[in-house]
């Protein structure tokens, strides 16, 4: 069995979750498995995957600061997936 990652959500992450009605269970799915990781500024990286929602497809998003454990910064879910999905990955 593969393990999960270790991480944490900063204060400000989680009252993104809430807000923005991200479960814990969909961080870690997302943190477990991203379908894309990309690389960003500041020794961040963009953890992101597709998720049905309600019957409607999100982009859920999370910036991740690379330090260990791994530290979520901030999460959102956005409908515009062609927006920052990476089809040449």
């Amino acid at each position: 069995m593969t393990e999960k990652p270790a991480y944490k959500l900063t204060e400000h992450a989680r009252l993104e979750m809430e807000l923005r009605q991200i479960t814990l269970a969909m961080i870690d799915a997302l943190m477990h498995s991203p379908e894309q990781i990309l690389d960003t500024t500041n020794q961040r990286k963009v953890y992101q995957s597709q998720v049905k929602i309600e019957g409607k497809m999100y982009l859920i998003r999370a910036i991740v600061a690379d330090k260990d454990p791994l530290t979520i910064v901030t999460i959102y879910r956005t409908s515009k997936i062609a927006k920052y999905w990476r089809s040449d990955l």
